[in-house]
């Protein structure tokens, strides 16, 4: 079964393309659904609407923990603006349109690129896609 990571492209669809964002965090425990080594599309686009594939990624790692434990470094790798747990749970509360607590459970994947043999890389389908 293939599995997709999906994003709000104006949020996010440059910082992926850049190779600026390598993980996402998620409400919930997600390590039943993403596993390391599993290899999953990360598309843009809205719920319900076409979605863009951009590249194929490998999992290279799923921590689950509570909001409020969120490191400095899983907060960055997230949005290199944010600065604490505190931006993480605003947007996730926003994302989410429910108010999300410190102690609430969250899923930090993170991932790396798939390039393929043969094809273009991250910055050559960016400029082509903008």
């Amino acid at each position: 079964m293939l599995f997709a990571l999906n994003f709000y492209p104006e949020l996010y669809a440059d910082a992926l393309m850049r190779g600026r964002k390598s993980a996402t965090i998620r409400l919930g425990d997600k390590s039943d659904k993403y596993q390391t080594g599993q290899i999953v599309w990360i598309t843009v686009g809205r719920k319900y609407q076409v979605r863009q594939k951009l590249f194929a990624a490998i999992i290279d790692d799923v921590t689950v923990k509570q909001a409020g434990d969120l490191s400095l470094r899983e907060v960055e790798k997230e949005n290199l603006e944010f600065r604490s747990p505190e931006d993480v749970m605003t947007l996730l509360s926003r994302i989410y349109d429910r108010v999300v607590t410190p102690l609430e459970t969250v899923s930090i994947i993170s991932f790396s690129p798939v390039r393929e043999d043969g094809k273009e890389g991250l910055e050559e389908i960016y400029e082509r896609w903008v």
